[in-house]
């Protein structure tokens, strides 16, 4: 119960990679942290499995100052997730306000368009390492990276090692 008191923003769009969304889910909950799901919109979302995630909230009803961290699955929902303001602005002012910004796999592209990895060492699917690269990122090839308050990992086997960094920076 190392994260009692903490909250945590899990976001959600169509066709999220169902491990990289619920394994996060559930695990922080285990720590003790207030897990959120967060979409565009409340509604139900598919996985690439076809699994149903519920967001409880809409981007545009939160602020950062609502949560200590955001998680953010891979799968195809990233390229999705770009595309909504409210979804990059959270994002954005949970790495601002110094908490943890967690993603995994294709989800290095909310990072990107939200404008916070020049000069950063991060990981992810080698699909989006020249993604990552001319975002001004240093591309590593690690199954979890931890610079400042940002996590990276690359893929659903990357889980093990995700999941501790991610508790770690958050000061579980």
């Amino acid at each position: 119960m190392s994260l009692r008191g903490k909250r945590v923003a899990v976001l959600v769009e169509e066709v999220y990679e169902d491990p990289e969304l619920w394994y996060p889910y559930y695990r922080l909950q285990e720590e003790g942290a207030e897990v959120t799901l967060v979409g565009p919109k409340v509604q139900t979302y598919g996985s690439k499995h076809g699994y149903p995630a519920r967001a409880e909230r809409a981007a545009a009803d939160v602020s950062a100052d609502d949560f200590d961290a955001v998680v953010i699955p891979g799968g195809y929902a990233p390229d999705q997730m770009r595309r909504h303001e409210a979804l990059l602005s959270l994002v954005r002012g949970i790495h601002e306000k110094g908490g943890v910004v967690a993603f995994i796999c294709h989800a290095g592209w909310v990072p990107i368009s939200a404008g916070i990895l020049k000069g950063k060492r991060v990981t992810g699917v080698r699909a989006i390492k020249d993604d990552l690269v001319n975002a001004g990122a240093t591309f590593v090839d690690e199954p979890a990276v931890v610079d400042g308050n940002l996590v990276s990992s690359r893929t659903p086997a990357d889980l093990p090692a995700f999941l501790p960094a991610i508790i770690k920076a958050m000061g579980g």
